[in-house]
């Protein structure tokens, strides 16, 4: 791999001094239009970028904006998706970052916001922060946050309704022994799927078993053995409404792996509608919450309040509906 261009670099290949590069770079009066030209034409040959450090120690601003997960998976893949439409012609850039596995747990945007606020990026939109203090140094606008606190700038679906309309959907094809496998603990997103699950229950005149409720952490890996159990029940759920897909895919595997086949055995909903739910075997009935334009809700968001805009709701709640696919049938 070839060394990085610098400034010197540039300077020298157009026969001018590093003053008038820096110059040219900030927009600054005090060079010829013919000069300035031909400093571009060489950043362009030679691809320079002048680092988002220097960028910010010079304007105060890096015209980036950072994107900050636990970890990438389907969900936030989504949401970088549809920030990434939003910010073709803004003017500011994208900064995807995680710190991998040293970066799960509570608290991990405190960590990511210290690294990088200030000298790498203007503002961030969190992916399902823990936690949130109202005064990150910066702006910031979370997608399905932790509770609280007030004030803070969010963009989620509507859980609730969601949660109620797939339920419903079960139900309404004869299931009563419904099983619910939740999300993560510290979500508002997962209390409210749970909510709906049993508003939904008791409009129906069902009383909900206590059993059949269990943790899922909207992992796959953590929700195996909940459905083995749930499947290795004398009298076993008919039905289970996962919290997310992930979820309700590995449902799907436990299953087949107990000899179960799904619809003909077992129900199973789950909620996200990401792409790899209709991919599954069988596709996935599922509650679509549009996370692609809850991506560009929050950039749009984060990007008026950078640029010192007005910004009429500081909290965007966008609509879920149900998808019915192949992973449920009559009871």
């Amino acid at each position: 791999m070839g060394q990085r261009v610098t400034i010197s670099d540039v300077a020298r290949t157009a026969g001018v001094s590093v003053a008038t590069v820096s110059k040219v770079i900030n927009g600054r009066y005090g060079v010829a239009q013919s000069t300035s030209s031909r400093v571009q034409e060489v950043i362009d040959d030679l691809g320079y970028e002048s680092s988002l450090v220097a960028r910010s120690l010079r304007s105060h601003r890096t015209h980036v904006i950072g994107i900050l997960v636990a970890e990438f998976e389907p969900f936030s893949a989504e949401i970088l998706k549809g920030a990434a439409t939003v910010l073709a012609d803004t003017g500011y850039e994208l900064l995807a970052y995680t710190g991998g596995l040293q970066g799960r747990g509570a608290g991990w945007e405190r960590r990511y916001l210290s690294r990088l606020s200030g000298t790498l990026i203007d503002g961030a939109v969190l992916v399902t922060p823990t936690v949130v203090e109202a005064d990150a140094g910066i702006p910031v606008v979370a997608i399905d946050p932790h509770t609280g606190p007030t004030g803070l700038p969010t963009v989620d679906s509507d859980n609730l309704t969601g949660a109620v309309i797939g339920t419903e959907h079960l139900l309404e094809l004869g299931h009563r022994r419904i099983a619910f496998v939740g999300g993560r603990a510290d979500l508002e997103s997962s209390r409210l799927r749970e909510q709906g699950f049993r508003q939904a229950m008791a409009a129906a005149g069902l009383v909900v078993d206590e059993v059949l409720v269990r943790a899922g952490d909207y992992r796959k890996e953590s929700t195996r053995e909940p459905v083995r159990e749930l499947l290795a029940l004398p009298d076993r759920p008919t039905a289970i409404f996962a919290a997310n897909d992930l979820s309700a895919m590995a449902t799907i595997e436990v299953a087949r792996e107990a000899g179960l086949s799904v619809p003909g055995d077992l129900s199973v909903i789950g909620f996200d509608d990401i792409p790899e739910s209709a991919q599954s075997d069988p596709p996935l009935t599922t509650v679509h919450q549009p996370i692609q334009q809850m991506g560009a809700a929050a950039v749009g968001l984060l990007t008026a309040l950078l640029d010192g805009g007005d910004v009429a709701e500081l909290h965007v709640r966008l609509p879920t509906s149900l998808v019915r696919r192949g992973s449920t049938a009559p009871r």
